[in-house]
């Protein structure tokens, strides 16, 4: 657990938001008791997940306000990731000090939340600068009244939860598109977190072709995984037969990727649709493409649909039914590697931004030795 004592210091991991090798470690004075304000609870971050859906966080943190849930000075961002962390120091009267929470949360070791819609299950942080922001990712869940929460499987929570949410997500949505009338929906950066969750929910619930693309050095582990009807190092476009109407799903973020598929499938490409950027590094220009134009998906937008659709209860009853198949199956395949303390974070931040980490292996990082 983090240190709540009053004379320890806060640390944060911080990136230039203009350059994301560009990064760094501010320190600071952990909150006391009496710097809290009525409402307000002191968290220290305990472990958290690094993926590559936090370097897609921080590619999109201007154009979709990533940047902005966890604000810093001097042209720097503090990336957002999925973690665990204890209410140290507590002015709610409603959370006590011990309480372990689940939710999005900032590389650092301390957080000052504003605690407002306070039930048994969760709380809602309502500090002012993220009264505007998506309200899915200003909720924190209360563990010990989680049904799904597992000690045992805190990394796969961490690693997994979100983003398998996004999975879900899709694959909602393109059901409900009747899949864009694809008989195959191909999928880039097939060996991403999310692309396999979506791998996952796509073989058991569509009938369309499942066709994944990986670097060469993936195609084995991806394979392996079982999901894929086919798997293709990204050369190997052009083997793809070009008549076929497919829905593509692109996670990379590879501005090459994308232009080849486009090109290769021109009017049989039914659906664009842009998940992550894996690969952002190589996002490429404006170039304009043949075939339907990329389209954002953003989960937290079909998350709030669905939810008023379905009623209460009704969007977790049908993910969680779907979330326990999928966690036993990630126990087949992954192994967590955990790391601590700045220098082993840097390491771990610079390695998945660079695209080095391997698909096979789950990173839980915590900035407390």
């Amino acid at each position: 657990m983090s240190s709540g004592s009053p004379h320890a210091k806060a640390i944060d991991f911080v990136v230039r938001r203009d350059d994301l090798r560009d990064c760094a470690f501010v320190e600071s004075t952990v909150p006391r008791e009496s710097d809290l304000a009525p409402g307000q609870a002191l968290l220290a971050i305990d472990r958290f997940a690094l993926t590559a859906n936090n370097i897609t966080y921080a590619v999109f943190g201007e154009a979709m306000a990533y940047w902005s849930f966890f604000p810093t000075a001097g042209g720097f961002g503090r990336v957002p990731v999925w973690g665990f962390a204890d209410v140290v120091r507590s002015a709610h009267p409603g959370l006590g000090a011990g309480e372990r929470l689940y939710g999005y949360l900032p590389m650092s070791t301390h957080l000052v939340v504003q605690a407002e819609r306070v039930t048994d299950r969760s709380f809602v942080d309502a500090t002012a600068h993220r009264q505007a922001l998506p309200a899915v990712y200003n909720q924190y869940t209360r563990v010990a009244s989680d049904p799904r929460y597992r000690p045992s499987q805190e990394a796969e929570q961490m690693l997994f939860l979100p983003l398998f949410m996004t999975a879900f997500m899709l694959d909602d949505f393109f059901a409900e598109n009747a899949h864009f009338g694809a008989r195959a929906v191909v999928i880039a950066s097939a060996s991403s977190k999310t692309a396999i969750g979506l791998a996952f929910l796509l073989a058991r619930n569509a009938s369309c072709d499942l066709i994944g693309l990986t670097s060469a050095a993936n195609v084995p582990f991806v394979k392996g995984l079982g999901c894929y009807d086919r798997v293709l190092p990204y050369d190997d476009i052009e083997t793809l037969a070009a008549g076929v109407p497919i829905a593509f799903v692109d996670m990379s973020g590879n501005g090459r990727v994308i232009g080849a598929l486009h090109r290769r499938f021109r009017d049989a490409m039914t659906h664009s649709c842009v998940v992550g950027a894996t690969h952002w590094d190589r996002r490429g220009g404006d170039e304009e493409l043949p075939g339907p134009p990329p389209t954002l998906f953003f989960a937290p937008a079909q998350i709030e649909k669905r939810a008023r659709e379905w009623g209460p209860g009704g969007l977790e009853e049908r993910f969680a039914a779907a979330w326990g198949p999928f966690v036993e199956s990630v126990a087949t395949w992954m192994t967590v590697v955990e790391h601590c303390g700045p220098d082993a974070v840097r390491r771990a931040y610079l390695d998945t931004l660079g695209g080095r980490a391997r698909p096979d292996q789950g990173h839980i990082l915590s900035l407390v030795e």
